[in-house]
């Protein structure tokens, strides 16, 4: 009786689901057209009150199960589930400063090549671990550094790089790849604004050391909050996992009591011979995992990636056909050799231009049309990092100019024809209007 009541409440779910989606349609200059947002249907609803009906309330087998699924999407060997894509940035560069890395590892005071213009989040692992970060610039139009600026930022103390491909739009990762390779450089993958992206043919997430995922609502695959760190490096899997499970020696899931078959049998450290193992600490480490009910959530999403993924780039694509012929404007273009599965739509106001960003998004605004930042713009302008030790490789000009004229407008699933025309219209005819 129990699986047929739960059984009643999953369809009266998909029922209350489909009553919410019939009412209304687009409204244009009511409706609010959001930059970014997930795209939830009636099994998405269904499946994360399924799990909330077993009551699956801490990482499980759904856990488990995304992680295998998402890897193997993925086309790498371990993929580890997080509380979130910041979270996740923070294991991956912090798995670099472990011991278990003798000589290779990362310490205090060595230097990390990443952007100026980006998310806090792939910056900030840098400095939570004492490490110096080295901006450098971007290239207007893909919003993406290149190989040479990051060859020229090596210096004597340069030990790794930490950089995210920009709304989606590939850096060219497999040359940057390469150079790190040459000049023993660990490689940090920020991915998280780019599931579904290539880069000549090959996933991007797949070139560097680790890769870093995010499931916030934003993104591409939704868990409400959540993220994934990414590795066929077995080595560094193993000191991911144990410094998102409290810094844990143990590979066991919770639960599970003697899986190694030795539990009563390891001696580490200045421990007693035959310390319970599942109480031995190999890292200080934190407590970063995700719950059952937020990776229920995203198993059902990730049957939709490839639908999610070709929405964007139509979305993306009918934008830029609209906005092709309008001046005062920069497009966004791809990286050469990339087939981007793009997170936003970026519109940088040109100098010459005779209005200024904030006037053109202030009209978006009134339109209900929602706008954003690229991200932080130039990060070495925030009050957060005036005193933390930097090092800038090079100008930093085109990370200012996004700082004053970029923005950027949405692309996610859930738009319509009908919104994008609304956006091109709008745009249209505010740049018609301040001619």
């Amino acid at each position: 009786m129990t699986s047929e009541h739960k059984a009643l409440v999953l369809d009266e779910v998909r029922k209350y689901h489909q009553e919410r989606e019939d009412q209304g349609g687009f409204v244009p200059g009511v409706t609010e057209i959001w930059p970014a947002g997930a795209t939830l249907d009636a099994e998405d609803r269904a499946a994360l009150v399924e799990a909330a009906l077993e009551m699956r309330i801490a990482a499980g087998p759904s856990s488990r199960r995304f992680e295998s699924r998402f890897a193997r999407r993925m086309g790498l060997r371990k993929a580890h589930l997080t509380n979130s894509g910041s979270s996740a940035n923070l294991l991956a560069l912090t798995a670099f400063t472990s011991h278990m890395l003798e000589d290779r590892r990362l310490r205090p005071g060595d230097e990390v090549i990443t952007v100026a213009a980006g998310f806090p989040t792939t910056v900030n692992p840098i400095i939570q671990n004492g490490l110096v970060p080295v901006f450098v610039d971007v290239e207007l139009g893909t919003y993406n550094t290149t190989v040479d600026r990051v060859a020229q930022a090596i210096g004597p103390r340069t030990r790794a790089v930490m950089i995210a491909h920009a709304l989606g739009n590939p850096f060219p990762v497999k040359e940057i790849a390469e150079l790190a390779e040459q000049h023993a450089l660990f490689l940090v993958e920020d991915n998280c604004d780019a599931v579904g992206s290539t880069y000549g043919g090959r996933p991007t997430g797949t070139f560097g050391d680790i890769a870093t995922v995010s499931f916030y609502p934003a993104h591409h695959l939704a868990m409400g909050e959540g993220g994934c760190v990414l590795t066929s490096n077995l080595a560094l899997a193993r000191i991911v996992e144990s410094l998102r499970d409290w810094g844990r020696d143990c590979w066991c899931e919770p639960g599970e009591s003697n899986r190694c078959l030795k539990r009563f049998q390891y001696q580490m450290g200045d421990l007693p011979a035959g310390y319970d193992h599942k109480y031995i600490f190999s890292h200080v480490g934190y407590n970063l995992k995700a719950t059952d009910l937020q990776a229920a959530l995203g198993l059902s999403q990730l049957d939709k990636l490839d639908r999610f993924v070709e929405a964007r780039r139509r979305n993306r694509r009918r934008l830029r056909e609209g906005l092709a012929d309008v001046p005062h404007q920069l497009l966004p273009e791809a990286t050469p050799h990339s087939d981007p599965s793009w997170f936003g739509f970026a519109l940088t106001v040109r100098p010459e231009a005779p209005f200024t960003r904030a006037e053109l998004v202030e009209f978006l605004e009134g339109r209900k049309i929602g706008t954003r930042r690229l991200f932080a713009g130039n990060l070495t302008r925030h009050p957060a990092y005036a005193d933390v030790p930097h090092r800038v490789a090079g100008s930093l000009e085109n990370s200012d100019v996004i700082t004053e004229n970029t923005f950027w407008t949405g692309v996610y699933p859930a738009l319509t024809d009908e919104m994008i025309d609304y956006v091109v219209d709008s745009v249209r005819t505010f740049v018609a209007g301040a001619r």
